[in-house]
């Protein structure tokens, strides 16, 4: 599923808020990271991923690499900093919240 560029753009304006769930140090993308991201994304749907300065990855290749292989999309890339969103529908919604402003 593709986001619209509106779509994006909401996520994007929602994403500058949030902190990193998810780091990726100098060994890169590994399977305990997967499976955090995997989680961040089920509970959340919006995460953002921050990659140190030292990781052995290109953060756009890595992004779109996550993004693939998680289903999900990726919304912004910005430095060191992504952000990916995958809808969960069976996630409850509090009075039309969306999951990553709820506490």
């Amino acid at each position: 599923m593709a986001l619209s560029s509106k779509e994006r753009a909401t996520l994007r304006g929602e994403a500058h808020k949030l902190t990193a769930a998810v780091h990726i140090g100098q060994h890169g993308i590994t399977d305990p990271v997967r499976e955090t991201l995997d989680d961040a994304l089920r509970t959340h749907e919006l995460v953002k991923i921050q990659f140190t300065k030292n990781a052995d990855v290109t953060v756009k290749e890595a992004a779109n690499d996550l993004a693939e292989s998680m289903g999900a999309d990726v919304v912004q890339v910005i430095g060191k900093t992504a952000t990916l969103y995958r809808e969960n529908p069976e996630l409850k919604r509090k009075a039309g919240v969306p999951p990553w402003r709820q506490a």
